[in-house]
């Protein structure tokens, strides 16, 4: 089974790059109409939302990379204890119980919260 994502990943090096192409067209124009420097600024601060939005991002994917493996992880656990009060086995929650407690410990962990 292909992961396909519902919508492409955006480049994120080249919006960086867009944005440092345009800080430098933006500071040449300003220099050149100065009349118009209330303006220039208005651009220039618009721009410096770029890269805070980029770094944004760049957590965003991370977490939901996280957060899409926990699902999965669930999902195969709920399998799993499924087929096992199929199967008659004593305990068959004991699957979906070590994994809420794996992903406790990963999100204790990653939190700085261990034990």
């Amino acid at each position: 089974m292909t992961n396909r994502h519902p919508y492409p990943h955006t480049d994120l090096q080249e919006v960086i790059s867009r944005h440092h192409i345009a800080r430098r067209l933006i500071t040449t124009f300003a220099r050149s109409a100065s009349a118009l420097d209330d303006i220039w600024q208005h651009v220039t601060a618009a721009l410096d939302d770029a890269p805070a939005l980029v770094t944004e991002v760049i957590r965003l994917r991370a977490e939901l990379v996280t957060i899409r493996r926990h699902r999965a992880n669930l999902i195969a656990a709920s399998r799993a204890t499924l087929a096992a009060h199929h199967d008659g086995e004593r305990d068959p929650l004991f699957y979906l119980r070590d994994e809420l407690d794996a992903q406790h410990l990963a999100d204790s962990a990653h939190s700085g919260d261990a034990r």
